[in-house]
């Protein structure tokens, strides 16, 4: 958790100098899976912080274009988006 706090620390300090990007470890399953869930819950004594990160997490950019020559994205390309506009079409807030 003092991870992600930090990184969207980073953001709001400096919003032009940092991108936050989605990979698979801002989903809801796997942080339920892999103890994020728990870590919450022991911190705080219920879940709902959870909500409020998985709320965060639905929000980020599943890709970004550097200076317009650099394409960064979590794990690589499904042979279905082949483009940014396919990349564009998807439903991003699940």
């Amino acid at each position: 958790m003092e991870t992600i706090l930090l990184l969207f620390l980073y953001k709001v300090k400096f919003p032009e100098m940092i991108v936050l990007l989605r990979g698979n470890h801002e989903s809801r399953n796997i942080t339920y899976v892999y103890g994020f869930y728990e870590e919450i819950a022991k911190k705080y004594g219920n879940h709902n912080v959870w909500y409020y990160f998985n709320d965060a997490f639905d929000y980020l950019p599943l890709a970004a274009v550097v200076e317009g020559q650099v394409f960064c994205v979590h794990g690589g390309l499904s042979p279905k988006r082949t483009t940014i506009d396919t990349i564009r079409t998807l439903e991003r807030n699940v």
